[in-house]
């Protein structure tokens, strides 16, 4: 069960892990489908805002490739969210990609990438630590934005507002416990359609066919083997 606001959080058997998205985003980055994640509080840490520190925190620890081959979800006719002037949609096609536009009001204005960082509005911060959110956020580690500008830069990017939006995407269609193989695009969407399109995939089947990449070959090695780098899990 996944409930949604300013980020996604899980709950099961009555227990809710908030701020999901960046931890799923690392590890579907990183080739992994199998994992267990130990926490000792109920919203993952916000870390520096991105899913760096979790890539980083993987290779460190190893990737050992299973015997079973990945199965992923090959999207077979469009799919198609609308809010008002809010879109999501999801096409056939053979790889995975992402095309994401937002267009939020000054400074951060219209940003629009095609294929990753923490943002918010300072006004916004007293409403969400009053809804138990971003308890570990501070100005080290997100970016915080008045209305006249970016209030403690650099930023990393000077598109990194779009390409954090595209990183919360990722995370959040990881839900659907598999990858997908379409091309998704998005213009001003967010963390609610993000999981009104993993419902509606869930939901209906006729959506996609199961399939399998014929060049990716089923590996086992034992984990002290495997390499810190990025491989398919």
């Amino acid at each position: 069960m996944a409930r949604v606001s300013y980020a996604t959080s899980l709950m099961k058997r009555g227990v809710l892990i908030s701020t999901t998205e960046h931890a799923l985003s690392a590890l579907m980055g990183a080739g992994i489908d199998n994992a267990i994640l130990e926490l000792d509080q109920l919203e993952l840490p916000i870390l520096d805002g991105s899913a760096k520190p979790f890539l980083e925190a993987i290779h460190r620890v190893g990737i050992k490739r299973q015997r079973r081959q990945r199965l992923y979800w090959r999207i077979s006719r469009p799919v198609e969210i609308t809010d008002g002037d809010k879109f999501l949609g999801v096409y056939p096609a053979d790889g995975y990609s992402v095309a994401y536009t937002i267009d939020f009001p000054r400074p951060i204005g219209l940003q629009t990438f095609d294929l990753e960082l923490t943002f918010g509005f300072l006004r916004d911060e007293r409403a969400l630590r009053n809804m138990g959110l971003i308890r570990g956020a501070s100005e080290e580690n997100a970016i915080v934005l008045s209305d006249t500008g970016v209030k403690n830069g650099p930023l990393r990017f000077p598109d990194e507002f779009v390409r954090h939006k595209i990183l919360d995407l990722i995370g959040d269609l990881a839900l659907l416990g598999h990858r997908i193989l379409g091309r998704v695009v998005a213009n001003r969407a967010g963390h609610a359609m993000h999981t009104a399109l993993v419902s509606r995939l869930l939901r209906d089947h006729s959506l996609w066919e199961e399939t399998q990449i014929p060049s990716e070959q089923p590996v086992f090695e034992p984990l002290e083997a495997a390499e810190p780098a990025l491989s398919h899990g």
